[in-house]
């Protein structure tokens, strides 16, 4: 009985680490996931130093996940 070692190719990362930027000027920034093929990433989400919700845009590609 012979046994092999096979090596199967990893696939590739289908989902980016994304920093996103807050748009109220305060310099708050969170990292989360976003799907590779979409488009960048503007949320509305709460930012505790001007202790209101505001956008978030995409800043940048931190790694694929």
């Amino acid at each position: 009985m012979l046994l092999t070692r096979i090596n199967f190719a990893a696939g590739k990362s289908k989902v980016y680490l994304v920093q996103m930027l807050s748009a109220a000027g305060t310099g708050y920034r969170f990292n989360t996931r976003r799907n590779k093929l979409k488009d960048k990433l503007i949320l509305r989400k709460y930012d505790p130093i001007v202790k209101q919700h505001v956008l978030f845009f995409e800043k940048k590609k931190i790694r694929s996940i």
